[in-house]
This record gives structure tokens, sequence and C-alpha cells, in this order.
């Protein structure tokens, strides 16, 4: 197998364990995929550096549904179109609210303790 060096500039200096891991992804796996991990990287940077990138969104279900009883999981389904107002206020995505319904309903086919 043929070998090639790469010169690439950084914008501060790695240090040895950070090239040894550079290192060994290079060794190890294709180019291919090393170019699809960073494409993906970059794109998650640029969305994190616009302030768009909302990341936890499990912990921001947990919370909404964290020691809901079955008898609130149901108000809440019954003014479903307020909740959406309310969560679209806070900021959630649509997919975060559509699986905090997905919880709601869940909850809400418990019996309360």
């Amino acid at each position: 197998m043929e070998k090639f060096e790469l010169k690439i500039p950084v914008s501060k200096k790695p240090t040895d364990t950070q090239i040894k891991k550079l290192h060994d992804y290079f060794a190890e796996m294709p180019m291919e995929e090393i170019l699809g991990g960073l494409y993906f990287a970059k794109n998650r940077w640029k969305a994190k550096d616009a302030g768009v990138l909302k990341v936890g969104r499990k912990s921001i279900i947990k919370k909404e549904v964290h020691s809901i009883t079955s008898e609130q999981a149901q108000w809440r389904l019954k003014n479903w179109k307020m909740m959406i107002a309310n969560y679209r206020r806070l900021g959630y995505s649509y997919p975060t609210i559509s699986r905090i319904k997905k919880l709601l309903i869940d909850l809400s086919k418990k019996k309360s303790r």
C-alpha cells in the first residue's frame, strides 16, 4: 500500500496525544469515512457557533414529563394547543414537542398511584 503525507495548518499547536489520535485515525480509517466525519463535525460546529444547535433534547423531554401524574398528563393532552404554544415560546422544536406528547400519552394511560 502506498503511503502519503499530509501537511495541515491548524490554529493552535496540538498536543502529543492529539497528534497520536489523528495519526491512528488516518492509519485505521478509510479516507471517505474521515471526510464524512469531518463534514458532520464542521456542520455541527457551524450550527453551535451560530447558536441554532439545541443539544440535550432527552434532558428537555425528561424535564417536561418528570413526576407528572396521569391526571396532569390527561389535562395537558386536552389543552394541547395551549401546551404547543408554551413549548414553542420556550424554543422547543416540533420533533421535541412530538416526543413530549408521545410520553404524555403513555403517562395518561397509566393509573396514578
